[in-house]
């Protein structure tokens, strides 16, 4: 048995797993905070401000999901192709998830702080968080398509 490509499936799954999650826990602090803030003007606000602060967490659930999605690889009989598919996959969703869930995080922020100056705009917010969500889904989707040539 060759430990090599085991190795790295697991450091792929760990960038998966770990690059998802921070940038989830980033975009979700990012829109907390804005929410803290904005509640201190619009405390009627909480139900819009709750939903935008909670949107950049579905990144770290993509990266849970992929686990799942290549876990039935992670064996000692790996081999080197399925263990460089699954680090670059891992890396490919890992930096979606983490670059746009910082920015959905963002996008969120700027909504929250534009709801708790008065403006009526959670629905239109809620599209315009979507699009940074857009890449983070189409990473995920690769993963599928990476694992269905393995």
């Amino acid at each position: 048995m060759e430990v090599t490509p085991l190795i790295v499936a697991f450091i792929g799954i760990g960038l998966l797993v770990g690059l998802t999650g921070c940038g989830s826990a980033i975009g979700t602090a990012v829109a907390a905070m804005a929410s803290i803030g904005a509640m201190k003007k619009r405390p009627d606000s909480f139900g819009s401000f709750i939903v935008l602060s909670a949107l950049p967490g579905t990144q770290g659930l993509y990266g849970f999901a992929g686990f799942f999605i290549l876990q039935d690889l992670i064996t000692p009989e790996i081999t080197m192709l399925q263990g460089a598919g699954v680090l670059g996959g891992g890396l490919a969703l890992g930096l979606a998830g983490l670059f746009s869930g910082m920015y959905q995080g963002k996008v969120c922020a700027s909504s929250i702080d534009s709801i708790g100056s008065g403006n009526d705009i959670f629905g239109r917010a809620m599209i315009m968080a979507v699009f940074p969500e857009l890449y983070a889904i189409i990473a995920f989707a690769s993963l599928f398509l990476i694992r269905g040539t393995l």
